[in-house]
């Protein structure tokens, strides 16, 4: 609802002031690490998928529920995200939100279903707030001609940890003591390992609220121009549709590529390598796109051109199965590039400051909201037809539309500052 969201735009203001000059080796690293625990914890799961059905009796349409839930989750919980950020800083809840991702991991690997929902959901809101509040920090502390190398670079460490998960779960599964559940449980040590980082930075993560309260009590300076509702703005929108279309597309192949390619003969575990052909390549996009928007605002063209190379990959997928090698190739490049600009976009269209990351906290909630979409009826829509054809025109039409919107959504602008709520 727009009257109810505008109060998460104020709350989800980073307490701390923008400063560019603070990016430091220590930083960088820390963000790196953050962005290595966004998405291993869960581009695993769906190779294991047929153990977990036959170790704990799911049906195929709660295994599909187990691939979303995670999406649906992030769409509920972003909003909070921003609002923790206002109240202790953006800095020290993303430190917080380490150890509670790490407690999901080790709680989903406990025996029995109920731990095996309730853990993805406690892992999928930790990473949650990683997803929210990366690109205020970035905004925060990167000089803006850097925000499209560093957003660069944290996505090369998310893709590259995600392709290791998806590749190295079913060999550890086999290997370890306890098979799936430890599998996936053992990225907790990274989450771990990470939380360290972050301890230096957290006495920069607010303000103190005496010199907040001194600041706003200044009787000489007038009051702000109230201004529109970032829900109101067609930029934010555009921004915020970007993402979701972008994620859709890269969860919808996530959980569907193995079957699709399986349904048209090839072996399982050829379908998983090319599940990791996807990732790798999406990798690749990820670390050279930064070099063609080194100091380039403007990003129309890319982002048209990205998405429409997923669309190619989609439409080639549905009339030439044999060709998914291929497929594999433009869609992951297309998807890398695009999810690159759709967490450059939420930096550099957001007016410094607050507006940073009440723009991120919006992106991600219509983003995941939309990409929930995806996994879900692609299922239904194969159910129904018995066969792929639909679902992966559908993809490419939407693939289509996103290049429209991310069109605009490259443009040289940004969004006006969020307006404080009436008390």
């Amino acid at each position: 609802m727009i009257s109810g969201m505008s109060v998460d735009e104020d709350a989800a203001h980073d307490t701390a002031a923008p400063n560019p000059a603070a990016l430091t080796t220590s930083l960088l690293i820390a963000i790196i690490l953050v962005a290595a625990n966004l998405r291993a914890g869960l581009t695993g799961v769906g190779p294991l998928l047929p153990s977990i059905e036959n170790s704990t009796g799911l049906s195929d349409a709660w295994g599909g529920l187990l691939l979303t839930l995670p999406l649906l989750t992030f769409a509920a919980t972003s909003p909070l995200a921003g609002r923790a950020a206002r109240r202790h800083g953006a800095r020290r809840v993303l430190a917080l939100s380490l150890p509670v991702l790490a407690a999901g991991l080790v709680v989903r690997s406990l025996p029995g279903t109920v731990f095996l929902f309730g853990g993805t959901v406690v892992i999928a809101a930790a990473i949650a707030v990683g997803n929210v509040l990366l690109p205020p920090v970035v905004r925060g502390s990167v000089p803006e001609h850097r925000i499209g190398q560093v957003t660069g670079v944290y996505v090369t460490a998310m893709g590259l940890v995600a392709a290791i998960s998806s590749g190295v779960s079913v060999p550890l599964a086999d290997v370890l003591p306890g098979g799936w559940r430890s599998a996936l449980g053992c990225w907790a040590v990274l989450a771990v390992l990470a939380f360290p980082a972050w301890i230096p930075h957290l006495r920069r993560s607010a303000q103190p609220k005496a010199e907040t309260a001194a600041k706003e009590s200044k009787a000489a300076a007038p009051p702000p121009a109230k201004t529109p509702s970032l829900w109101r703005s067609a930029l934010a929108w555009q921004v915020s549709l970007f993402m979701g279309l972008q994620s859709l597309g890269f969860y919808a192949t996530i959980a569907w590529l193995p079957s699709i390619v399986h349904d048209h003969g090839t072996p399982a575990a050829t379908a998983g390598w090319e599940l990791f052909l996807y990732q790798a390549v999406g990798l690749l996009a990820s670390i050279t796109l930064p070099l063609l928007t080194r100091r380039r605002l403007d990003q129309r063209l890319l982002a048209a051109t990205a998405s429409a190379l997923g669309a190619a990959g989609f439409a080639l997928l549905a009339i030439a199965p044999s060709l998914a090698v291929l497929t594999c190739v433009l869609n992951g490049f297309g998807s890398g590039a695009t999810l690159v600009l759709a967490l450059t976009f939420q930096g550099q269209r957001a007016a410094k400051g607050p507006q940073t990351a009440a723009l991120a906290a919006m992106a991600q909630t219509v983003g995941y909201t939309v990409a929930a979409i995806g996994p879900l009826l692609l299922g239904a829509l194969h159910g129904a037809t018995s066969g792929w054809a639909l679902p992966l025109t559908l993809l490419a039409g939407l693939a289509c539309v996103q290049a429209v919107i991310g069109f605009g959504a490259g443009r040289d602008l940004t969004v006006g500052p969020a307006t404080p709520p009436s008390l």
